[in-house]
């Protein structure tokens, strides 16, 4: 074993100095440093006083290394590979279906559109009480537990035994498992005749081809203007990042170029004709906005494109390659730092640790960044100019928007945030969808009518409030009341629309009720405020 353990660790070390050092320039000092590596590890494996796990001791001192470089590089157990490749390949392979627990009980909160669930006639409020012929029901289920008894391999059978509101004996379901899309394109509509919206939560293999569909049926509706939120966005492939700016960007513009010690500079340019070239853009970002997300908002941004509003996003400029290891585990190495088209790198410092790296994001709330222009630190030093209009803009810290908007606390309250925290404003929500879903669906047969005539009334708001008490809540009810109501009369809807419709009615439900959307919309509408921000 500490032999076959021994060419393993060798194997990585090898490759992981080779790359670091450039293949043979520094070839002896390499040597030396690999046979100071092997020695040490054969005198823990042979003389310490305990048995050694040699498995986790090759695996702690990749980590170690790592951790010395910069944030970014990461050592991932071959346990993790999978988990963290499925959303970026935008499928995974189970049932389909969004679920929640609810009083102890697994509940289909929807069946994923096209999925195998949805195929044989399971519905949203349907309760899951056996799976496999093992009962699922009070017995203290976790996600982690959904996950395990519910995905699997494609074509692989599992048998549900389902109670449905209204319908007396259990009904019973085979659901042959496929493979299910997971959508990063997570809402498209029209938000007036004019503007269409689309949201992207991730940058994945699949992200292209859904925005291109999302354009195209926004321009079939009579599309001129775009809002692109990239909220909350923390990337993902950079290829899906370079084809989504290629849509907005004319034939022959760069969108970003990549450049490392051992990495030589490649520039990525856009070209032939793409989707929407012309019409005005606004993107949305914030501080969750990261890495893909900063390289689509700073391309925009850079060949004065379009307009970038909110806050200032993430800052990683890191480009890493995966490199698997021959035990299915990964290192994911930076080997590149990339730059906008004016020559910015928008990569925020790491040199104070990755504790502090970490910290960063919540600093900008204590230091009240995130709610005033004035309080936001730029390296004024690093000073570049956009490519047509020659504005002014900054690099070494993210993207930092064009038109600040501060975050929108009107209407939190300490009480309202409890609700949130606590889940007491989900599970009122459910419990709501559970008694009302039939009659909802009977009466709202679209989301336009839905959106139209549903109101969150008094006695809704009253059954939150007793969910929080029966969660012991300690915060002024009182001062909700005054300040929050709507919010939550909005968050109530839109939870609720993206229950009986999808999470595209959500984003439109609840988006008119945040200060970032509204200015966006201000700004399409005003020919002359978009203009001036671009001059």
């Amino acid at each position: 074993m500490i032999i076959s353990k021994n060419i393993v660790f060798k194997y990585v070390l090898v490759g992981f100095l080779l790359m670091g050092a450039g293949g043979s320039l520094h070839a002896q000092k390499n040597d030396r440093d690999l046979q100071k590596l092997q020695l040490a590890y054969k005198l823990i494996s042979t003389f310490y006083v305990d048995s050694t796990n040699d498995e986790k001791l090759v695996e702690d001192a990749i980590v170690g290394m790592l951790t010395k470089l910069d944030p970014h590089s990461v050592y991932i157990s071959k346990e993790e590979v999978a988990k963290m490749n499925e959303p970026l390949d935008g499928s995974f392979e189970g049932i389909g279906v969004q679920f929640n627990i609810f009083k102890d009980t697994l509940m289909v909160v929807t069946p994923i559109s096209g999925g195998p669930s949805e195929k044989v006639g399971i519905q949203a409020g349907d309760r899951i009480l056996t799976i496999d012929g093992e009962n699922v029901a009070g017995v203290g289920l976790k996600n982690t537990d959904v996950f395990s008894k519910l995905k699997g391999k494609k074509g692989t059978k599992v048998k549900l035994q389902i109670l449905r509101n209204n319908v007396k004996d259990l009904i019973s379901f085979t659901v042959t498992r496929d493979k299910i899309p997971i959508y990063s394109v997570e809402a498209t509509y029209m938000a007036t005749p004019q503007i269409g919206y689309v949201k992207i939560n991730q940058f994945s293999g699949t992200t292209h081809a859904e925005f291109e569909k999302a354009l195209k049926k926004l321009s079939d509706q009579g599309m001129q203007d775009l809002i692109l939120d990239l909220r909350g966005n923390p990337g993902g492939y950079l290829k899906a990042a370079i084809d989504i700016s290629d849509e907005l960007l004319t034939e022959k513009k760069l969108i970003v170029y990549t450049e490392g010690l051992t990495s030589p500079r490649k520039d990525y340019i856009a070209g032939g004709k793409g989707l929407f070239e012309s019409g005005r853009v606004v993107i949305l970002i914030d501080e969750g906005s990261a890495s893909a997300s900063e390289i689509v908002s700073g391309a925009v941004q850079d060949w004065d494109r379009g307009v970038v509003i909110g806050r200032r996003s993430y800052g990683k400029g890191l480009v890493q390659r995966p490199l698997n290891l021959p035990d299915g585990s990964m290192i994911r190495l930076t080997i590149a730092k990339y730059y906008t088209p004016s020559g910015r790198s928008i990569q925020k410092p790491y040199n104070k640790g990755l504790e502090s790296y970490q910290r960063e994001i919540y600093d900008r709330y204590s230091n009240g960044e995130v709610l005033n222009v004035d309080s936001i630190h730029l390296d004024t030093e690093k000073k570049y100019y956009t490519k047509t209009k020659q504005r002014l803009v900054y690099g070494g810290g993210g993207v930092m928007p064009d038109l600040f908007v501060p975050a929108d606390t009107t209407g939190f309250s300490p009480y309202y945030r409890d609700l949130v925290a606590s889940g007491a404003l989900n599970q009122f929500v459910l419990n709501y969808l559970d008694i009302h879903r039939k009659q909802l669906e009977a009466e709202y047969l679209t989301f336009e009518q839905f959106n139209k005539k549903f109101e969150v009334g008094e006695s809704m708001l009253n059954e939150l409030i007793a969910e929080g008490k029966k969660r012991k809540l300690k915060s002024d009810v009182e001062e909700f009341k005054k300040v929050s109501v709507l919010l939550a009369k909005a968050q109530i809807k839109a939870l609720i629309a993206r229950s009986l419709y999808t999470s595209s009615e959500y984003f439109e439900t609840i988006n008119p009720s945040t200060r970032v959307y509204n200015k966006a919309l201000q700004l399409l509408l005003s020919e002359s405020e978009y203009t001036n921000l671009l001059n």
